[in-house]
């Protein structure tokens, strides 16, 4: 019995040559109703360096808080660059409910792919300055010194948001297990 990986047992760097048909980066054509914004964002490793092979992928609600839709789909997906850089083109979404029904603060899903990952990485985008966020139930289970990792910061011109994954280390951003 061999204890070698075979390649069926691990993520190549195939994204870019297999997955780019799949790649969405603009969510809501025009006259989807909601705040237009822009989320930018790198994914680094541990040592600051960027993953250049990654996919960004990200689940939302509409304005209203309903997923899925005729016009608004709600579901993209980013390749990074060169630069490990990744983009959205969306609209802030609604509350959802969460656990008990309790209504959760506007966020984004995030999976994020990558070579060496047999499970994709798991984490949430929250808005920054959004007073829903100091009663959300899952961010609430954040450690508190943790929680900025999970929410974009304004960037520049009105609806430009900047979020970073961080693989490892001191910022490393909050992963959930899913």
């Amino acid at each position: 019995m061999s204890l070698h990986a075979t390649t069926s047992q691990t993520v190549g760097p195939y994204l870019h040559i297999g997955l780019t048909w799949l790649i969405t980066e603009q969510l809501a054509p025009a006259g989807v109703p909601g705040e237009r914004i822009s989320i930018e964002g790198r994914v680094l490793d541990g040592d600051g360096k960027p993953v250049n092979d990654a996919l960004v992928e990200i689940w939302q609600a509409d304005s209203r808080g309903k997923y899925g839709g005729k016009r608004f789909r709600g579901f993209g997906r980013s390749a990074t660059d060169s630069d490990g850089a990744f983009r959205f083109h969306t609209i802030k979404p609604g509350r959802v409910p969460g656990p008990h029904g309790q209504l959760q603060a506007p966020h984004i899903l995030v999976n994020v792919f990558m070579r060496g990952q047999l499970k994709q990485l798991v984490s949430r985008i929250y808005f920054p300055g959004d007073p829903a966020n100091a009663k959300d139930p899952v961010l609430a289970l954040v450690p508190a010194q943790r929680r900025a990792t999970l929410i974009a910061k304004k960037r520049g011109k009105a609806g430009a948001l900047e979020w970073n994954v961080i693989l490892q280390g001191k910022d490393e951003t909050v992963f959930f297990d899913c």
